[in-house]
């Protein structure tokens, strides 16, 4: 349940639609879950504005069927990230209604409903190479997952960096701005040279024998000398939709772009 969700019941104690008794009911949920292997944190939405999501590399499709409906019996999201198409095969026999993003690797049982988010502000995912659009499709998968709109940008590398060009348009209406590459992870670095936007830059473990599984990309972007970009960890999609989602959320507030 998320500040959304809570506002809605309240309002509807106040216009007498739901009573007290009701609207504590459904909030009692609104906190743990100990499952032994898990502990559910229901109350993660409300505190933070990001539900909990399950990471399912290393979890069995067993547990992770036990986890989804834990939480399906509650308002939210419900997703799981890294999830093989092998497992996700076995959950979505439990759940007809999940869906599984391939490319993504994410499992989604209940997303957010597009029809609210048309006017939303604009999150745009920059990726540098082929190779690294799963990243870019985590990222992206999530974001929208939180009830963002998203576009995607791929293949605009600085090996032809005249392709970046052809889309400063769609780069200039974004809110905020996920730039994902690897190799050595220049692309970023220019993007956020050419915008006034926030750029959250994402490393790739894609690359030679120097790359060294994205610590050159990681490092590059770290000393970028480019103002107003962040950089997150190597690989990590889910933490850029993340951070993109809260600062979509601080602009609505303030209603500074739109």
């Amino acid at each position: 349940m998320d500040r959304k969700q809570v506002a809605q019941l309240l309002e509807k104690v106040k216009n007498g639609d739901c009573g007290i008794d009701e609207a504590a009911l459904a909030l009692q949920g609104v906190s743990s879950e100990n499952m032994g292997f898990a502990c559910l944190d229901h109350h993660r939405c409300l505190r933070t504005g990001i539900p909990e999501v399950v990471f399912g590399e290393n979890k069995t499709a067993e547990q992770i069927c036990r986890i989804f409906a834990g939480m399906l019996a509650r308002p939210g999201t419900v997703m799981a990230t890294r999830v093989s198409s092998a497992k996700a095969g076995e959950v979505c026999r439990s759940f007809p209604k999940a869906v599984y993003h391939d490319e993504a690797r994410i499992l989604v049982a209940r997303g957010s409903d597009a029809r609210e988010i048309e006017d939303h502000p604009l999150i745009v995912v920059v990726s540098a190479g082929t190779s690294d659009v799963p990243v870019a499709e985590e990222a992206k998968i999530t974001a929208e997952c939180l009830g963002n709109r998203v576009e995607a940008v791929h293949d605009v590398g600085v090996a032809g960096i005249h392709r970046l060009y052809s889309r400063l348009e769609m780069l200039s209406r974004a809110a905020v701005l996920i730039v994902v590459a690897g190799m050595e992870g220049a692309l970023p670095s220019v993007v956020a040279g050419l915008v006034d936007t926030p750029v959250i830059a994402v490393p790739t473990s894609i690359g030679y024998g120097t790359g060294f599984g994205g610590i050159a990309a990681l490092l590059g972007m770290l000393n970028s000398c480019a103002p107003g970009m962040a950089v997150v960890n190597i690989d990590n999609g889910f933490g850029a939709a993340c951070m993109a989602s809260l600062i979509v959320r601080g602009q609505m507030k303030e209603g500074t772009k739109g």
